[in-house]
């Protein structure tokens, strides 16, 4: 799958820059086109030289240097990249990239390359969870670089949290799954997303709701945009941004999500419903604030309507994706929810497996399909999940095509 691809890697300073080492050389033995630039910083952790023996490539480490004077270095790298890797990506340069600065050779490259662009962040966990950095991390996604972290875990600084690299054979995968990706598939088709949480209301200041952050939808709503759909949102109350270019519908209740998702079921070729919606509702519910009493206060509670098994009683000839997110016996349950709910595809993931439950950035799924395929994945990213359960998707499609 790699084999003969051109991958640029940017190597900057931090104490993981050693890890890059090792993922150059297990980029070389699946025989991929490496070159590698490197900061200045870089250099105070790792040789060029070290870069050089490996990818058996010149290194690129200043952009004032034009070995080639029919070329200009950083054009003629950026042009020849398939995909760019950061890896170690330090704050500095995270800081540099979201703000537009082009001061030296990774960054001026990045600036000028047209190829997709990853980032594996490498850095102090507080360094890590700063405003600063979170925002300028934040601009990077929607500016299209794809972030790919690590997991949590004992830093070189003493600390133990967020701020780990991902490991080589983890950043082999993405690219691995960067480059099965499917294209085309889905240019002109009408996905219909469901996303975020549902909030039942009590009374005008409580409500039940779940802890469902609406980035695994997000996540599939940028993707199937990237490649060509037509994509309707129906989101739950969320603090994300609606990617540019997709139609959005905002709810708030259960009831709302169904309404908002069935008016446009029929028009949809394909409906992945990612959205974390309760299953059950108060069944009273007061217009005034509820005041304190003596005692306890129990309150009931109803069933809402089951949107994915209404819309599988419903299907035609839409392509129907549901999530199981458990806490137990996960691949049991999603199985069985396959089945009863009349789907397509499956995405399961177990809640509270490290890197794999709501709110973060990565998690860890397994796809099952109706024709009986099952791909276990290892963590990744929101936006890698994301690609990925779009490829399987259109693996999906294609199998049914071609039966």
């Amino acid at each position: 799958m790699l084999k003969g691809k051109n991958v640029v890697l940017a190597v900057c300073g931090g104490i993981a820059a050693f890890k890059a080492a090792s993922l150059v050389s297990k980029l070389i033995q699946a025989e991929v086109n490496v070159k590698v630039m490197m900061t200045k910083s870089a250099k105070e952790f790792v040789t060029p030289l070290t870069f050089q023996a490996l990818s058996r490539q010149p290194v690129y480490d200043n952009t004032f240097v034009e070995p080639d004077p029919t070329k200009i270095a950083h054009i003629d790298l950026a042009d020849w990249a398939d995909v760019i890797l950061v890896a170690p990506a330090t704050a500095n340069v995270i800081a540099k990239l979201a703000s537009g600065i082009a001061d030296d050779m990774i960054t001026t490259t990045l600036l000028a390359t047209k190829a997709p662009i990853y980032l594996a962040p490498a850095m102090n966990v507080n360094m890590y969870n700063h405003p600063a950095v979170l925002r300028n991390v934040e601009t990077l996604k929607q500016d299209g670089f794809i972030v790919v972290d690590g997991s949590e875990g004992f830093l070189a600084c003493g600390w133990t949290g967020k701020g780990r690299m991902a490991e080589p054979e983890d950043l082999l995968q993405v690219l691995v799954n960067h480059f099965s990706v499917r294209t085309g598939v889905f240019t002109g088709k009408k996905i219909l997303i469901t996303a975020g949480p549902t909030q039942e209301k009590i009374d005008p200041v409580r409500y039940f709701t779940n802890h469902s952050s609406g980035k695994m939808g997000y996540a599939i709503a940028q993707a199937a945009k990237n490649q060509g759909a037509e994509v309707i949102l129906v989101t739950g109350p969320t603090s994300l941004q609606v990617p540019q270019g997709i139609h959005v519908e905002h709810i708030v209740s259960a009831q709302e999500m169904y309404e908002k998702a069935m008016k446009h079921y029929a028009e949809a070729d394909i409906v992945i419903k990612a959205a974390a919606v309760a299953d059950y509702r108060p069944s009273e519910t007061f217009s005034q604030k509820k005041k304190k009493q003596d005692g306890d206060w129990f309150v009931g509670m109803e069933r809402t309507i089951d949107i994915l098994k209404t819309m599988g009683e419903h299907k035609t000839s839409q392509i129907l994706v549901g999530f199981a997110a458990e806490s137990e016996d996960v691949e049991e349950y999603a199985a069985k929810k396959l089945q009863t709910k009349n789907l397509d595809l499956i995405v399961a993931n177990n809640i509270l497996m490290e890197g794999a439950g709501f709110k973060g950035d990565t998690n860890v799924i397994t796809t099952m399909t109706k024709d009986g395929k099952k791909k276990d994945y290892p963590l990744l990213s929101k936006t890698e999940a994301a690609k990925w359960i779009l490829n399987d998707i259109a693996s999906y499609i294609e199998r049914q095509v071609n039966q």
